[in-house]
């Protein structure tokens, strides 16, 4: 039986409904081949044969408000986390960011050396470090363990040869600090130690045994001065101090050329880590100069050992050497006992520092006779052969005078009155220099500025004197009777040694020189500025004087006859003085001196030795310092391969008849 066939046609309304709305019609079943129609009723397109079934486009404005959502959460997100970041943790983020930071780091100027005339080291610069640490890296919160300083402390020092609990202040006396110096110019060595243990704890870390205590440790180029002669020439040289700069003697005086000036390099480092892919900028270091002394080492060391004998076995307080080229007024040799090793000042006595041939101050004695004696031949009031008589007390001021050992009256000739050092012959000798007391006195206050005494040598070098020499108006009554003969005025070693050499290159002074150039960075070498020369006494005088000195080494009525020399000619002068002790301010003890060139008869190298305050054996000049004038001497000519005298010695008369 077949269904009622649906009474709505094509286009015909079907019955409306019991409210008079209409109701949707069903879907017409379709027939087999047939699509399914639109409202309209017409049949659907059919597909191409083959081809892909037809698309519908969809509205855009969905997918654009979901893009446009998901956009404004994401921008959102990134607000948020900004104001985060700038406002509400922003000390908590500043914190974490000074771990990650850029660090600056000296990189020091390699300092210059100093060499001997002949190119030797005396002093040099080898590799060393800095050991340093970021205190701040050693937080709790930042080494994740409550007690990182002390570790470290621990771990470091038997490596540095410091005290633990030292250290440790060090790490935490400003926790938040960035950079502290634990140790100062070790070696290579102890930092590889460092470095190894560095990384052992590294990989412990890494299994997550521990953390790294050493993380903030680090090392900081900074060389180390070496002076590989010890002791030799140290009262020259001086010494640096911790921060490497020159402390005394000539590197101290020469600090700024000798330290070069130093780069600067900042790197990016996390963790106490250098970041390998960070930028790194690099301001590098300029080198410093090195400096060519005028010493010669061999010269200085036997300097050094002679008067180092000598003060040990007179049981003295010091002594000093110099040797000078009488020919450019170079110092060959500034020697001075005690010394101290520069390389280890710290079990130094600390009147060892320092270089006292030129801070000490002291009353030279007889050998500043030969400066009253170049006064009365240059000024004509005598001659070498003038006759003097000489009595045992000779009155003056307030006072009588005397010679070092009583005698009946001498009757010598003024070369003998040098000979054997007459403090009355000089004061009669010099007596004739004026008329009148202040033009007597003026004279020789004159000669004495001329020879150098009272004023700077012209080494500059630190903590030299000038000596000590009144205006002549302001000469006491004895001290008008007393310089002439060496009392009365103080000078230090250089200059005494500067008077004799004045003598022996003919009467003109030529200022003492320790530095004979320098070599900068370049490599060019520049020669030091040419010392300042004085006319002092004309050639005839010095040539009588250095006539005069022979008799004191030569002649049999001489005090210095322990001073000659085989093959040699040798002009010298003993001194021994009263020494005004420094403690007390009062006369105590003596100061022996012994001053002299050779060849006398052509000067190449003058010596000056001085000992104070002898307590063994003898304490006069020609005993105490005429073996170590000889023996130093005697080494310098041979070193300098200085051939002998070709002449015999004058032998000028040191005394004549009194009834001829």
């Amino acid at each position: 039986m077949t269904a009622p066939r649906d009474p709505r046609r094509r286009g015909v309304p079907g019955p409306a409904g019991p409210r008079g709305d209409r109701r949707p019609r069903q879907a017409a079943a379709r027939r087999p081949g047939e699509r399914q129609g639109g409202s309209s009723g017409r049949p659907a397109q059919r597909p191409r044969p083959g081809g892909p079934p037809a698309l519908r486009l969809g509205s855009p404005r969905p997918r654009l408000r979901l893009i446009s959502l998901g956009l404004t959460l994401v921008m959102l997100i990134f607000v948020v986390r900004l104001l985060q970041v700038q406002a509400v943790d922003a000390s908590a983020y500043s914190a974490k960011a000074n771990v990650n930071r850029y660090i600056p780091v000296k990189l020091s100027a390699e300092r210059g050396s100093i060499t001997d005339r002949n190119g030797v080291d005396l002093a040099t610069t080898v590799d060393a470090y800095d050991i340093t640490a970021a205190p701040d890296l050693l937080a709790p919160k930042t080494a994740k363990t409550h007690d990182a300083p002390r570790q470290a402390a621990a771990l470091l020092a038997p490596i540095l040869g410091k005290e633990p609990a030292d250290l440790e202040k060090k790490l935490t006396d400003n926790p938040a600090s960035q950079y502290v110096v634990l140790a100062r110019q070790q070696s290579p060595q102890v930092w590889n130690q460092i470095k190894d243990l560095k990384s052992a704890l590294d990989d412990a870390a890494a299994k997550g045994k521990g953390t790294n205590v050493l993380a903030g440790v680090n090392r900081e180029a900074h060389s180390k001065r070496v002076y590989p002669n010890g002791d030799l020439a140290a009262g020259i040289l001086g010494f640096v101090d911790a921060d490497g700069r020159g402390a005394a003697g000539l590197e101290q005086q020469l600090d700024k050329k000798l330290g070069g000036k130093d780069g600067k390099r900042v790197y990016a480092q996390s963790g106490g880590h250098q970041v390998p892919t960070g930028d790194v900028k690099e301001q590098p270091a300029v080198p410093g100069s090195d400096f060519e002394l005028t010493i010669d080492r061999d010269i200085q060391w036997a300097a050094q050992s002679a008067i180092a004998d000598q003060v040990r076995k007179s049981g003295a307080d010091r002594g000093y050497v110099i040797v000078q080229d009488t020919r450019t007024g170079q110092l060959l040799a500034l020697a001075n006992a005690p010394g101290f090793d520069p390389n280890d000042i710290t079990t130094t006595n600390a009147d060892a520092l320092g270089n006292a041939a030129v801070s000490d101050a002291y009353e030279p004695g007889s050998v500043s006779k030969l400066m009253s004696m170049a006064a009365v031949l240059q000024e004509g009031v005598a001659r070498w052969d003038t006759h003097v008589v000489v009595p045992n007390r000779l009155p003056r001021a307030d006072r009588a005078f005397a010679d070092d050992i009583d005698h009946q009256t001498w009757y010598l000739t003024l070369n003998g009155v040098l000979a054997k050092s007459s403090n009355i012959g000089t004061i009669l000798a010099t007596e004739q220099l004026g008329k009148t007391k202040a033009e007597k006195n003026q004279i020789l206050y004159s000669y004495l500025r001329k020879f150098g005494i009272g004023r700077p040598t012209g080494l500059g070098f630190p903590g030299e004197t000038p000596g000590i020499l009144a205006r002549p108006q302001d000469w006491s009554a004895s001290q008008q009777y007393t310089i002439p003969f060496g009392q009365g005025l103080s000078l230090n070693a250089v200059q005494a040694a500067s008077v004799y050499s004045t003598i022996a290159n003919g009467g003109e002074r030529i200022a003492p020189t320790l530095v004979r150039g320098s070599r900068g960075p370049d490599g060019d070498f520049t020669a030091a500025p040419a010392p300042e020369k004085t006319r002092v006494v004309s050639k005839e005088t010095a040539k009588t004087l250095a006539e005069m000195l022979e008799s004191v080494v030569d002649d049999q009525q001489g005090t210095g006859t322990k001073a000659k020399i085989p093959g040699y000619l040798v002009a010298g002068k003993t001194g021994t003085s009263n020494r005004v002790d420094p403690k007390t301010g009062r006369y105590r003890g003596y100061t022996a001196s012994f001053a002299g060139f050779a060849p006398a008869d052509k000067p190449r190298l003058t010596v000056y030795c001085a000992v104070q305050n002898p307590t063994k054996g003898s304490y006069f000049g020609g005993q105490v310092c005429g073996p170590v004038y000889k023996k130093v001497m005697e080494f310098g000519l041979k070193a300098l391969q200085v051939p002998p005298s070709g002449k015999q010695p004058q032998r000028l008369p040191v005394s004549y008849n009194p009834g001829q």
